[in-house]
């Protein structure tokens, strides 16, 4: 296993990180104590989940995986081992905080909630879920999806230091140890970093997002950023939400899968699209021609990128996780990388 520092942190961690979200609705409990298990013997230190997981969210299954995580460190007594990412929700879900934005006083009760979950005393990096102001996060990725128009409330600033000042809060407390962002842009990694600089406040040490073969859309915008200023970058859903595997190909949906809980659950498909369907085959295609696995050559091409700190993958069942941690000692020759850049090209936004 191979390791980069966090940011400014000095924190190494592991160029895989566990990513949990499937815990407590696709996985249980003994589940998630199995890929926990087994992450920590291929030397992988990080860890990353949220307090509205799982994912897809429900009120019922809300907290669930940090509950597993914590029932994990009470049996292993592994705390210290690990490098724990948690996030706080934005805005939106009712039945989190009454569907309310992030504020100082909310990080502040989030946390002490989160603690008690992972039956731990601190986090090592806390994140904003997703940020108050508009923005198209979450597959609506270019403008023409929302019909969004870039509008700033005026008090942007007025929060971001309200947050800051909760996570200082947090931090002098020693409940958290680092800052993060997830689902942000450019604008939100620069602003944070104006005020944490000119107040003395926490510094952004991260940023997740979503990154794939499917969705480039922070290369090189975001990712510029991330290099100059030294935030670590850590894209999420690097298979698409296992779309790029192949599996919901020609309408399918196999049981237990990730798109037949969010269909379930009247959730819309975003990322099922015509133009997504044909570069998912001609991905696969070049995965074929080379003779690789997609799902190892899609995870090993973002291994790649300069700009990346951390992949976060995730796994409904051990044969998948091997594999999805496996991909990461592939090499991918000139060709393969020709191939991929081929396909993007004729496939830049598929969804």
């Amino acid at each position: 296993m191979r390791f980069s520092k966090l940011g400014k942190t000095g924190l190494d961690v592991s160029r895989v990180c566990l990513g949990t979200m499937t815990w407590g609705r696709q996985n249980s409990e003994a589940e998630a104590h199995e890929q926990m298990d087994y992450a920590l013997t291929q030397d992988i230190n990080f860890f990353d989940t949220a307090e509205m997981y799982a994912v897809p969210p429900t009120p019922e299954t809300y907290g669930k995986t940090e509950e597993y995580i914590g029932t994990w460190f009470e049996k292993r007594g592994k705390r210290d081992d690990i490098v724990l990412a948690s996030k706080i929700a934005g805005n939106g879900i009712p039945w989190v905080r009454e569907g309310g934005p992030i504020t100082g006083d909310a990080i502040t009760k989030a946390i002490d909630d989160s603690l008690k979950r992972l039956k731990t005393d601190y986090i090592d990096l806390y994140q904003l879920h997703w940020p108050n102001r508009p923005f198209p996060h979450f597959c609506q990725n270019h403008a023409g999806v929302l019909d969004y128009t870039h509008n700033v409330p005026e008090k942007v600033e007025a929060n971001l230091l309200d947050i800051l000042h909760g996570l200082d809060k947090a931090v002098n407390a020693g409940k958290i140890r680092y800052a993060g962002l997830s689902d942000d842009s450019a604008y939100g990694i620069m602003k944070y970093c104006e005020l944490a600089e000119k107040y003395n406040l926490p510094r952004m040490q991260s940023i997740q997002n979503e990154f794939s073969l499917l969705n480039r859309s922070d290369d090189p915008y975001v990712t510029e950023v991330c290099v100059l200023e030294k935030v670590a970058y850590l894209p999420w859903s690097p298979l698409a939400t296992g779309m790029i595997s192949g599996k919901y190909l020609n309408g399918a949906r196999p049981d237990g899968t990730r798109w037949t809980y969010e269909l379930e659950d009247g959730r819309p498909l975003a990322r099922d699209t015509n133009e997504a369907n044909k570069a998912v085959k001609a991905y696969i295609d070049v995965a074929k021609k080379h003779g690789l696995d997609v799902c190892q050559m899609a995870l090993k091409f973002i291994d790649k990128q300069n700009f990346v700190t951390s992949t976060i993958i995730g796994a409904t069942d051990m044969d998948q996780l091997k594999s999805n941690i496996d991909a990461f000692d592939i090499e991918l020759s000139d060709d393969v990388m020709a191939d991929i850049d081929a396909v993007y090209r004729q496939y830049p936004v598929p969804f």
